[in-house]
């Protein structure tokens, strides 16, 4: 494990916690520091804090996430920012959870356990099939997602909260079990992740977010049947802008023709 935390007391608070349940670690100070023993010891996990001296924690998560060497270790943000904004911040750098100091050590250990739990899944669920519904398609192989013809790019907890709600179509799913099957954690942690997931899922997903639906004070549940009007919108739309192009193009081409001859 790599931790990385300017604040020594909370470093040396994770990093007993974490040892105690005998996972080795590293402490680095600062964020240049923090990125460069990432790159050399391709640690099983990052504690990542927000608020350094040097970087912004979301700096070093976006630099973490585009770097061929770290970009698939999972990252877990410790911070005081705690607004909704902040969370979804976090994800969208690709982040796979994230913690609100002040927090305790058993919340702090279940979160790592959870994470360090969905990588030896992983390569289960690739071997799941590609499925299709409505616009909507899902391919674990190849970790691709597309909207009718469009690619939308999902970080890992994403993909598994579609795959999941996508194997239960019709059936509601509670905020604990998903957190027990998607995250992992115990169903007694109190946690918001669920609900900003599904906000920010649903934004990336455009049209086919309409597909989950929220089951007020209980869950969410993904639709049994798609709504055959989406699809044909969707594919109503692609022609629409294919035949705009075509008309451009011919446009363009006529109007030269009109200034070569003049």
């Amino acid at each position: 494990m790599l931790i990385i935390e300017d604040d020594r007391d909370i470093a040396e608070l994770v990093e007993y916690n974490l040892k105690q349940e005998k996972y080795s670690c590293e402490v680095s100070r600062n964020g240049a520091d923090g990125l460069n023993r990432a790159r050399k010891s391709s640690p099983d996990l990052i504690l990542l804090d927000l608020m350094l001296p040097d970087m912004g924690g979301l700096e070093i998560c976006r630099a973490l996430k585009s770097d061929d060497r770290t970009k698939n270790i999972p990252v877990l943000i410790m911070t005081a920012k705690g607004e909704e904004i902040d969370r979804v911040l976090g994800f969208e750098m690709g982040a796979d959870d994230y913690i609100t100091k002040p927090f305790s050590p058993r919340e702090l250990v279940l979160r790592v356990k959870a994470i360090l739990r969905r990588l030896k899944e992983k390569e289960w669920d690739k071997n799941a099939e590609a499925v299709t519904f409505g616009i909507l398609y899902v391919d674990p192989s190849r970790f691709l997602v597309k909207v009718g013809q469009e690619e939308i790019r999902l970080t890992a907890i994403e993909f598994k909260l579609v795959q999941f709600l996508m194997a239960n179509k019709g059936r509601v799913a509670t905020r604990d079990m998903l957190l027990d099957r998607v995250w992992g954690y115990d169903a007694a942690l109190t946690t918001r992740t669920v609900d900003t997931h599904i906000k920010r899922l649903r934004e990336k997903m455009g049209k086919a977010g309409d597909y989950i639906e929220t089951i007020r004070g209980i869950g969410y549940r993904f639709k049994e049947k798609p709504n055959p009007c989406l699809f044909l919108t969707v594919i109503i739309r692609k022609s629409l802008k294919r035949l705009k192009k075509i008309f451009s193009k011919k446009s363009q081409s006529s109007l030269k023709k009109k200034i070569s001859f003049n």
